[in-house]
């Protein structure tokens, strides 16, 4: 699914215009990037919590070369879904009811 698929999808779902559920939805999207940018947790009750994990440095190894290198640390994105989500993929339910 694409994105306008997705606004598409939720407005007929929610009742709004396609136009006010994307402006919606922009304004979803800024505030995530705004608290993961705080480096905040987004915790989304029955999907899941969204985190900003910090990725140590490590040592990396080119497999042409053999030449090591060393990766700096970053930081990461990170999704956690709830037991229910992770129950449906572990079952293979469909989603395309």
């Amino acid at each position: 699914m694409n994105n306008k698929e997705f606004i598409t999808e939720l407005a007929e779902r929610s009742g709004f215009t396609p136009d006010d559920t994307q402006k919606l939805m922009r304004s979803f999207v800024d505030i995530l990037g705004n608290c993961f940018e705080e480096g905040e947790a987004v915790l989304l009750t029955g999907f899941g919590t969204f985190e900003v994990k910090k990725r140590l440095e490590r040592t990396m190894i080119n497999p042409a070369t053999g030449q090591r290198m060393l990766v700096p640390p970053k930081l990461v994105l990170n999704f956690k879904p709830v037991a229910s989500i992770k129950e449906k993929l572990k079952k293979g339910d469909s989603a395309d009811d």
